[in-house]
């Protein structure tokens, strides 16, 4: 047993990141010198009820218990101490979508999350009267929907936020949000570091307009700065994080943040020209920009670094969902099969290495890995398929790199728009999520898809949930530092990381298959439309 580390837990000198992602819900602990002290994980997944993709609300809070009961017991074992108290504790989860509350905080409509993409009318209103680009996912594009689709329980909302802020609200009270999260609800303004004065007028317009009593300002959560406090753990907090009644309420609480501020701090890419990529369920690139852009795109989000700074975010709906099929369909025929890799590492290692055995364009056979809508490519409902000619290379290989190629597809069309529309220089990327865990697997892919270098921290793995664990950090700990300094000083100053530079030989494939791509996107156009 290590003494130092049993007495920092005794000092409460531990830090708490619980992040909802996509697949997973997984809990981080840390010390004050950013090393993991425990983690722990729960799967779950969304669903596709009555047109909408949602997840069962009541279920992620047996997720978040599930974790903390797993890291609790992992504290006791390794270190013989029942943890009665924690010096900081952040929630972090899936950016967007929308969750809202009656006065008696009822839940008045299932949660609707980032997947969905129903919301075209609204949105197309909202950019016509903000000039600014406004996501299908965003939560006042799904507001403003419900609305114009005379949802009924529209007139009842006291209160609406995203799913770290409904956590968060249930463990605190208080209805604060990071201001990353918040910047994926409603524009900011980088100025004053609120949301936008001038577009919540036009915003109470559209409402009155459209005969709504609701005033946008009163139902946003209160926007909160890295390093600030955003309340402490309260005794309804106590009982649904731990049941047990063994923690102690009155923690120190760090402002709720969205996956994807956690993932620029898990790649400590927070400053202007720095850039990562988070390539999961969803899969999107996030970079700092220096300036802003001389106008708006309908492909580009602007969302801001957990410390306020004005990012530019390519986000595609579809990640490496379809690609797991595939894999699962493997694994199925091993398992009937009796075959067997000893451990996971290995399979994903072998299945790599095979798609890198590809032919550079795939030998002409064409993935979309569509599961569910993707805006950025005009597609609004999940149509996932294999395209492929008579003389196609059809064999595992070129299957593979080509599912693996079409993740990277719609963010290298948004990304063109910045490097190539607006002159965005981008250096290089840091990527981060599981699929980074097999080395030089997505790595290689990814680099040659953008054409830009992408490093890989020995940490990629822990992703989101250790970013929020810092971001607590910093937000208990901090003495008036910038947050890049800490980042900079604190955690990434003696991390290793593994860089690769694009394959000349996959950068000019993938640029064939892009071709391709883009040319037999009416093919699943039609099949939307038909099947």
């Amino acid at each position: 047993m290590n003494e130092l580390l049993k007495q920092k837990i005794i000092d409460n000198k531990t830090y708490l990141g619980i992040e909802l992602g996509s697949t997973r819900i997984k809990a981080v602990m840390i010390d004050d010198e950013a090393s993991i002290l425990a983690t722990a994980a729960f799967n779950w997944e969304n669903k596709f009820e009555n047109s909408f993709w949602t997840y069962d609300l009541d279920y992620a809070i047996i997720g978040v218990q599930t974790v903390y009961k797993d890291l609790k017991e992992k504290i006791q074992e390794s270190y013989g101490i029942t943890l009665e108290s924690i010096g900081a504790i952040g929630i972090s989860a899936m950016m967007h979508g929308f969750i809202a509350l009656d006065k008696n905080d009822k839940l008045l409509t299932p949660f609707r999350t980032w997947r969905n993409s129903n919301t075209s009318e609204a949105r197309n209103i909202l950019i016509d009267q903000f000039s600014y680009n406004i996501p299908h996912r965003w939560s006042v594009a799904h507001l403003f929907q419900a609305l114009i689709s005379k949802e009924a329980y529209v007139e009842d909302i006291a209160y609406m936020t995203t799913l770290s802020g409904y956590i968060h609200y249930l463990l605190t009270g208080e209805k604060y949000l990071g201001i990353g999260d918040a910047s994926g609800m409603f524009p900011i303004d980088y100025t004053s570091l609120d949301y936008d004065k001038v577009m919540i007028e036009k915003m109470n317009v559209l409402l009155n307009e459209n005969n709504s009593k609701l005033n946008i300002a009163d139902i946003l959560p209160t926007i909160k700065i890295a390093g600030e406090k955003a309340g402490s753990l309260t005794e309804a907090g106590v009982k649904l994080l731990d049941p047990s009644g063994d923690l102690k309420p009155g923690i120190f609480m760090a402002a709720p943040e969205g996956d994807a501020q956690t993932g620029m701090i898990a790649t400590n890419a927070i400053e202007p020209k720095t850039g990562n990529i988070s390539v999961g369920t969803s899969i999107f690139s996030m970079i700092v920009l220096e300036e802003d852009l001389e106008k708006y795109y309908e492909e580009i989000d602007i969302v801001a670094t957990p410390d306020g700074y004005p990012v530019a975010m390519v986000h595609a709906n579809n990640g490496v969902s379809d690609f797991d099929s595939w894999i699962n369909l493997m694994r199925e025929f091993m398992s009937d099969n009796g075959f067997s890799f000893e451990n996971d590492g290995d399979f994903y290692k072998y299945i790599y290495l095979k798609a890198l055995a590809g032919d550079p364009d795939c030998g002409n056979v064409l993935s979309y890995n569509l599961l569910s809508g993707e805006p950025i490519v005009d597609i609004y409902y999940g149509r996932p398929m294999v395209i492929r000619k008579e003389d196609s290379n059809f064999n595992l290989s070129n299957l593979l790199l080509s599912n693996l190629y079409s993740t990277m597809a719609t963010i290298r069309i948004g990304q063109d728009i910045l490097t190539v529309g607006e002159g965005v220089a981008i250096e290089s990327l840091v990527a981060h999520g599981g699929v980074f865990n097999t080395p030089g697997g997505m790595q290689k892919i990814t680099a040659a898809g953008l054409n830009v270098p992408v490093d890989v921290y020995e940490s990629a793995g822990d992703g989101g949930p250790w970013g929020m664990a810092l971001l607590t950090l910093f937000a208990k700990e901090s003495q008036g530092e910038k947050l890049n300094d800490f980042l900079n000083i604190k955690v990434f100053n003696d991390l290793e990381k593994l860089n690769e530079k694009p394959d000349p030989d996959l950068v000019e494939g993938f640029n064939v298959y892009l071709d391709r791509y883009k040319n037999a996107l009416t093919v699943v156009k039609e099949a939307e439309n038909k099947f």
